[in-house]
């Protein structure tokens, strides 16, 4: 049948689809409401601190991390910016939130602590995200611009101290795992065959036949440097080559020494990465325009729209670091979990849009 996916990139695009359908009706079904908002919110912050911190623990202690901050990290932001969203929603209706800032600011605090450890780039994403999030807050409530000379000076200062904490703990410990310097060593040790690869070999769809690891197996498309979870593919069943068990290193020469346009661009050749680039950028278009919407009635009064601003404003930062980081730095980031993490952002961002014409 037609419906069925034939390849990966087929796959994404189904799976992608029904997510966002999915989510469109969540919005239009439930009521959402800021105070069902916030209690979500802040359950969802709790419940990833203490991933990460198990995540952590693990690592430090057993020697065995499960990598969560991969795709958990963007929905750490997306929780974090939307109770950060909704406390100047709720001091405009009256109520007291200094209390709350306090918890929610704990809580940011354990994120970036605890995801940190087994991620070593995942503090200044975070704070990024944060920083993004903190823009579109200004934006939407008519605040002044947030980036001033000190504060730039600050959060580039308390990157530069994490990033050293990293490596101090990193020796102290004895554990090469931690530190960030040897991964940019990797990335400087491998990236330039990985480039070469994908330079050499990118079509405008696919890559060369027989130059990914399949060899004369390969049919020059979709090969599986970029796919949802094997776990997802496995269990339906389907006929797609895929990367894990002993083979999930060879993925790596792709998926971590090379940014997300490189890794799309050899999978599913230069025409899809320009739609991929096209629909991210549309993706944040719409977000904005809408927000702009949900403005216009807060402001007029209607207080109907807390909720689903606070979330739109989440979302929208969370799915603007998770494309900056995927796209330009690392693949992996927008791959396997993460990219159905990836796709559900989206999915959040675009779900208003039948909200927002219907009423």
């Amino acid at each position: 049948m037609v419906l069925i996916a034939q390849n990966h990139l087929q796959f994404i695009i189904e799976v992608g689809l029904m997510t966002l359908v999915g989510v469109m009706l969540l919005l239009n079904i439930v009521p959402i409401s800021l105070s069902m908002v916030l209690f979500v919110m802040l359950i969802l912050a709790v419940g990833i601190t203490l991933l990460f911190g198990f995540d952590a623990v693990s690592l430090l202690l057993l020697h065995n991390a499960y990598e969560f901050t991969h795709f958990f990290g963007p929905i750490a932001i997306f929780a974090v910016v939307t109770l950060l969203a909704a406390l100047p929603m709720m001091k405009e209706v009256g109520i007291r939130v200094a209390n709350l800032r306090i918890f929610v600011f704990l809580l940011i605090g354990l994120i970036a602590i605890t995801g940190s450890i087994v991620h070593r780039i995942f503090f200044p994403v975070l704070i990024i995200g944060i920083l993004i999030g903190l823009f579109i807050i200004s934006k939407s409530f008519r605040q002044k611009s947030i980036f001033t000379v000190k504060r730039v000076i600050a959060v580039i200062g308390v990157m530069i101290i994490g990033f050293g904490a990293s490596e101090l703990l990193s020796e102290i410990l004895h554990m090469s795992v931690l530190s960030p310097l040897l991964r940019v060593t990797r990335l400087e040790e491998q990236a330039l065959p990985s480039l070469t690869l994908v330079l050499k070999n990118a079509a405008l769809i696919g890559h060369v036949q027989g130059s990914s690891y399949w060899g004369i197996l390969d049919t020059g498309f979709a090969s599986g440097y970029i796919s949802l979870p094997y776990q997802l593919i496995t269990s339906l069943t389907l006929p797609f080559p895929i990367f894990y068990g002993v083979l999930s290193n060879k993925k790596d020469v792709i998926d971590y020494f090379l940014p997300g346009i490189f890794g799309y661009t050899y999978d599913f050749g230069y025409i899809a990465l320009i739609c991929l680039l096209l629909g991210c950028i549309a993706v944040i278009f719409i977000g904005f325009k809408i927000l702009a919407v949900y403005r216009e009635k807060r402001e007029i009064g209607n207080r109907n729209y807390l909720g689903r601003e606070a979330l739109l404003i989440g979302a929208l930062a969370a799915f603007s670091i998770q494309a900056v980081e995927g796209l330009f730095f690392s693949n992996r980031d927008i791959n396997g979990k993460a990219l159905v993490t990836f796709m559900f952002l989206g999915s959040m961002v675009l779900g208003h849009i039948l909200m927002v014409k219907k009423r």
